[in-house]
């Protein structure tokens, strides 16, 4: 079992995996799948009663999200550090176009070029990590939810709104990578 773990499933196993979590939720316990939400149900957790935005019953509406939320960084810190495999495969096209932007090392799971504190502590970095976490909030808040809730629970339940959104995430996705990274970078 151990093995199976150690190396990355196949997108036709690990996707119908993740769309059957959808329906599990809502059979199960009428429960819809998102992550975006959490962070109003922690200030409303961690700052109760002082702004209106979270008073609500946060217990009630958000435990079983916070504690799926405690999961995902969980398996992400055991999958990232225990079962870790120390080799990414990355196509050669792409080892060109990154070789085009500046991005040399490779070796890991993120290039060290843009994530290590000596390259985050930098204009460049603090730049990326403002504007990029200010467009990813802003986003998240005007669709309605992130890419997990829109792109997953939302398509699957065939709501127009989340086909939008799908739609505008791959835009800018596409806007970022193409347009505003080379720039940057």
């Amino acid at each position: 079992m151990i093995a199976l773990l150690h190396h990355p499933w196949p997108w036709y196993v690990a996707g119908p995996l993740i769309g059957l979590f959808v329906p599990a939720l809502l059979v199960l316990d009428n429960k819809s799948l998102g992550i975006s939400s959490n962070l109003r149900h922690l200030c409303a957790a961690l700052a109760p009663r002082r702004v209106s935005f979270f008073r609500y019953e946060w217990k009630e509406a958000g435990l079983w999200n916070l504690i799926f939320l405690a999961g995902v960084v969980l398996g992400g810190f055991i999958g990232g550090n225990l079962l870790a495999s120390p080799v990414v495969a990355i196509s050669a096209a792409t080892q060109a176009d990154l070789a085009a932007l500046g991005i040399h090392d490779l070796a890991g799971l993120a290039p060290r070029e843009l994530f290590t504190w000596s390259s985050i502590l930098t204009a460049r970095g603090l730049v990326l990590l403002v504007a990029g976490g200010f467009c990813v909030g802003f986003g998240t808040a005007y669709a309605g939810g992130c890419t997990s809730g829109h792109g997953i629970a939302g398509l699957a339940n065939l709501e127009r709104p989340s086909l939008v959104a799908v739609l505008g995430f791959f835009a800018g996705g596409l806007l970022a990578t193409f347009v505003l990274l080379p720039r940057i970078l």
